[in-house]
């Protein structure tokens, strides 16, 4: 029996009083596979995001993971089922230190709820995930630096440390490089590629180096459609893409 994908948006919309943003999208996501979703601003990406992520209820249709209907869950409880997501703006704790963000990360997926009875400091499956996850996104040496004082790619790290401290084996990722540096960009390119092995990933990224580096397909959304879906090289020499871009430098 064919397994379910881990991702699927069946015919989905969503209208913002009389505006279609999202207009009846379909799209599957097998696991184990990087998608890309690139297209204009305005194009209705992060509102997609939105969508999946359970920040937004659509106006019709449905968002399946692994074969489960997530359709109108609260984002805290799509995050438990195993889709994680980073936003555009880095969303860590900034008083709180590396370690103490990505600890704070790994706590429910190792099954410890909040109480006031445990001393953080005794468990050591804790510790020993949140060092894991440290070494893992490239942060160890910066492990007591609260996070308001690493640099901004560090920051985007640390970020991506807490989208995958879940243990979510679905990722999204929007714009993960976005006001990067060309070097700064390439270095986190590779992060992502070693630090997302073995999970399902969908990103949102405007830089074409960075989408080739990673995705093994790419999902084109222009005015709320997606227009064009197959692998990088098919997709850019498509010449409906072209004229969709046109100007943009796609």
């Amino acid at each position: 029996m064919t397994p379910p994908p881990a991702l699927a948006l069946r015919a989905l919309h969503k209208r913002f009083g009389a505006t279609e943003v999202v207009c009846g999208v379909d799209l599957c996501v097998q696991a184990g596979e990087r998608v890309a979703l690139i297209g204009p601003n305005g194009a209705g990406k992060s509102t997609l995001f939105n969508l999946i992520s359970g920040h937004t209820l659509p106006s019709a249709g449905m968002v399946e993971l692994h074969g489960r209907s997530i359709t109108g869950l609260q984002p805290f409880e799509i995050a438990r089922l195993g889709l994680a997501r980073s936003f555009q703006i880095s969303n860590v704790f900034p008083q709180l230190s590396v370690y103490e963000n990505l600890r704070c990360s790994v706590l429910w997926s190792l099954g410890y709820g909040y109480t006031v009875l445990r001393l953080l400091g005794s468990l050591l499956d804790a510790k020993t995930r949140t060092d894991a996850l440290m070494e893992r996104v490239g942060l160890t040496a910066q492990a007591q630096t609260p996070a308001v004082h690493l640099p901004y790619a560090q920051q985007r790290a640390l970020e991506l440390g807490i989208t995958l401290g879940s243990g979510a084996d679905v990722v999204l990722l929007d714009e993960p490089t976005a006001g990067m540096n060309r070097s700064e960009a390439a270095h986190f390119t590779g992060l992502i590629r070693s630090a997302t092995v073995g999970k399902t990933l969908l990103l949102v990224e405007h830089d074409m180096e960075v989408v080739t580096e990673l995705a093994d397909t790419i999902a084109v959304l222009v005015q709320g459609r997606i227009i064009a879906f197959g692998a990088p090289q098919a997709v850019r020499a498509d010449p409906v893409v072209q004229a969709a871009y046109l100007g943009t430098g796609v």
